[in-house]
């Protein structure tokens, strides 16, 4: 009776583990089914009212409250001085008026192409300069305290010797917003390489990937994160150089920029004027960093599994 019961036991044996090894492969295939869905759920575009509420609403809602702020001010004559601080309607006319004599546009061009172009000529040199500061012990040694140093210093200290060496002219401009933005490319560079893990360069030299290659190919794709950060810090300061350099440095050969701008209603006397460029300096560069930055943000977040799309 028992060597019946093992014989039993035993035949039915292959049959059980081909049981249990399907229904381990049916819960695995149910598993991964799972998280595939899950997944497509989450990366689906999500309805306009939400995206409206989510994004687009709190915005407005902190712009509508700020107005209202403004004009309580003036309205409850907390500011009672309107030479001091206009009323939104006051800066509203300011802007209509700089729009029907077309004007409006040409401030904001004037700038903006002189800081997007300054910018692309500091991103040409502080990327490579970055990469060599990262990878070169005795480069690092020499020029990385300058670079950290050059980082710290007010870019409106550039301007008077710009002017000297240059003159009143683009070439001053641009120099300000090189000297402005460079340093904190390359540093941003480097700190994005510091945090590069050794594993990566090992397998990079094993696979042959050393010199400019594995630059290329390694040391940049793993360090991009940081080297964005370092980029929306460089046109941050490449942005702020520009102003300091139009509003100190004004000449009618230059045009009228936004800093320029600012100056001229300094000079007038005109606080809606000072308010109208002070709100164009603001929205160029909110704007700047919500079309360009933020989507080159979300892009490599989202490339590296850190961010679900939405």
């Amino acid at each position: 009776m028992a060597s019946t019961d093992t014989t039993g036991t035993t035949a039915d044996s292959p049959g059980r583990a081909t049981a249990d090894t399907a229904d381990r492969a049916g819960g695995l295939g149910g598993l991964e089914a799972g998280l595939d869905a899950l997944e497509s759920s989450a990366t689906g575009r999500p309805p306009f009212r939400e995206t409206f509420v989510r994004k687009i609403l709190p915005p407005i809602v902190a712009v509508a409250v700020v107005l209202v702020l403004w004009q309580a001010l003036v309205s409850l004559k907390i500011v009672d001085d309107p030479t001091k601080l206009p009323t939104p309607a006051d800066v509203g006319a300011e802007f209509k008026d700089a729009w029907l004599k077309g004007e409006l546009l040409g401030y904001i061009w004037t700038s903006i192409s002189r800081g997007l172009l300054g910018f692309l000529f500091a991103l040409a040199i502080g990327t490579p300069l970055g990469l060599i500061v990262a990878r070169v012990k005795f480069v690092r040694a020499a020029i990385g305290p300058i670079l950290s140093g050059l980082q710290s210093l007010p870019s409106v200290a550039w301007v008077p010797p710009a002017v000297i060496w240059l003159g009143l002219n683009n070439s001053m401009m641009y120099a300000v917003i090189l000297l402005g933005a460079v340093p904190s490319i390359a540093n941003g560079l480097v700190s994005g390489i510091d945090q590069v893990p050794p594993l990566f360069l090992r397998a990079g030299r094993t696979m042959g990937a050393t010199g400019l290659r594995g630059a290329w190919h390694i040391v940049m794709p793993a360090a991009l994160p940081g080297y964005l950060a370092g980029l929306k810090q460089g046109w941050a300061f490449s942005w702020r150089s520009l102003m300091a350099a139009e509003i100190i440095a004004s000449s009618p050969d230059l045009g009228i920029g936004l800093g320029a701008l600012l100056e001229n209603g300094r000079n007038a006397s005109s606080m809606s004027m000072v308010f109208e460029s002070i709100v164009l300096i603001l929205f160029v560069g909110i704007a700047i960093d919500l079309l360009i930055f933020s989507p080159l943000e979300r892009a490599v977040l989202r490339s590296r599994g850190l961010l679900v799309k939405s």
